[in-house]
């Protein structure tokens, strides 16, 4: 079955930069769409940014310019990279995968998901 690892996540100050990796396993790779999405305390959970299966990628409004979403198909990993980060990126960052191309980043449209990884950033 699809199994999703996150890691990367931490503490850092108002204009820090993480990277967030994704290890997956269970299943071809290549052939899923991958995102990240994010869930702060009491919020929805939102999407940040998606790489299909061809590698274009999707970015929100609120990261786009800030955030990098890459994937390497040869180590099953997908990789976030956040610059100037904000304390309203506080939140669990959660990568998931669906099968074949997509390009929406809507939460409902993908089925495997990991356990997430927590950023906090302090003004």
């Amino acid at each position: 079955q699809v199994q999703l690892v996150e890691s990367g996540g931490g503490s850092v100050q108002a204009g820090g930069s993480l990277r967030l990796s994704c290890a997956a396993s269970g299943y071809t790779y290549t052939s899923y769409s991958m995102a990240w999405f994010r869930q702060a305390p009491g919020k929805g959970r939102e999407g940040v940014a998606l790489i299909d299966n061809y590698g274009g990628t999707v970015y929100a409004a609120s990261v786009k310019g800030r955030f990098t979403i890459s994937r390497d198909n040869a180590k099953n990993a997908l990789y976030l990279q956040m610059n100037s980060l904000k304390p309203e990126d506080t939140a669990m960052y959660t990568c998931a995968a669906r099968k074949g191309w997509w390009s929406l980043l809507r939460p409902e449209s993908f089925d495997s998901w990991g356990q997430g990884t927590q950023v906090t950033v302090s003004s």
